[in-house]
């Protein structure tokens, strides 16, 4: 557990982690707090901040297992302790972190007598298993287990439902939300004219994600959310007739609107490598190297990239046509 005395500045406004600590695999939680405010703007951004924390980050979870040994979701199995509809609900319970984009497949095949866990499923590189010791199913006799699993990213908490049952194949409820709970408090001092506020934001997630991740990626989403204010009524409409060109990412910048912002150094900082629609791999190599924003990358030529661990001229080639496309820009050669 980290704990940082709380301290009040009240020249600029600073944020501060005050208190960090892991519960356990699953469970992290970090205080912080965000001063000097005036009076009422702590309310303002603690009401957007939890609906942003709870609502607006991305989670990967396990949505749907295939088995064609599966005849019903409440049957059993013989040689298998628990029921189909156990085991379903322990997937359910799994804790992923990814950096997917869509779906993927992962799959499960072991032979018993024996425990099943989470580190039993075999999955695609860019998938983390964040406690493998999370149940699945008990094997009583020397059997073979073989599920289909279907992995998505995606947000917000969505139910399955009966239409989605297919032949062997059987949908699990998806809670996508990493952040599992956010409390916000708020405390004044100074006197009169001179009354200002400190916010305090807990967070709790559920290992996915650090606390302090959660903060900054909720803080980038509500940002995006709030950009098209930005723009004059001329723009919307342009963008508007066009909109069937737009990337379908909701994180991507309008390229209209790139143009216009990537004059100012501190625009480039503010757009992050997982808004530029890069495959897994690539994306991993660079955030491996420190390169996090699209300042970071510019700040590299095509030779430093192909200097990078397990980068190939594809990805080069892939990174120079999304710069050119989306933002104009490009990378020199040396």
């Amino acid at each position: 557990m980290v704990r940082e005395q709380v301290r009040i500045d009240t020249r600029t406004l600073q944020w501060k982690c005050v208190e960090s600590r892991a519960d356990s695999k699953r469970l992290s939680y970090g205080r912080f707090i965000l001063s000097p405010l005036l009076k009422g703007q702590a309310d303002t951004i603690g009401i957007a901040m939890r609906r942003a924390l709870l609502g607006e980050i991305e989670g990967t979870c396990i949505t749907r297992a295939t088995s064609a040994k599966i005849p019903h979701e409440y049957s059993t199995i013989v040689g298998i302790q628990e029921s189909v509809h156990e085991i379903l609900m322990n997937l359910k319970e799994i804790v992923l972190r990814s950096n997917l984009y869509g779906t993927c497949e992962a799959a499960i095949c072991a032979m018993g007598p024996g425990y099943i866990t989470a580190k039993d499923i075999i999955s695609p590189p860019y998938v983390e298993i964040i406690d493998n010791t999370q149940p699945i199913a008990s094997l009583t006799e020397p059997i073979e287990l073989r599920i289909r699993l279907q992995i998505e990213r995606n947000r917000g908490y969505r139910i399955k439902t009966s239409t989605n049952v297919q032949d062997g194949s059987y949908p699990i409820d998806a809670i996508f939300m990493p952040v599992r709970n956010v409390n916000h408090s708020i405390h004044s001092y100074g006197t009169g004219n001179e009354k200002h506020e400190i916010l305090f934001l807990e967070i709790w997630t559920n290992g996915s994600l650090t606390p302090k991740e959660a903060l900054q990626e909720a803080s980038r989403n509500l940002i995006d959310l709030f950009i098209p204010f930005l723009q004059t009524e001329e723009e919307n409409l342009h963008l508007e007739d066009h909109q069937h060109m737009l990337p379908l990412r909701p994180s991507t910048l309008p390229d209209k609107l790139v143009k216009i912002r990537k004059k100012k150094k501190i625009a480039l900082k503010s757009i992050f490598i997982d808004q530029l629609d890069l495959p897994p791999r690539v994306y991993n190599c660079l955030k491996r190297s420190n390169i996090s924003t699209l300042l970071d990358l510019l700040n590299n030529s095509q030779e430093d990239l192909m200097k990078l661990e397990h980068f190939r001229i594809e990805d080069v080639k892939r990174i120079l046509d999304i710069l050119e496309k989306h933002f104009g820009l490009d990378l020199p050669k040396n």
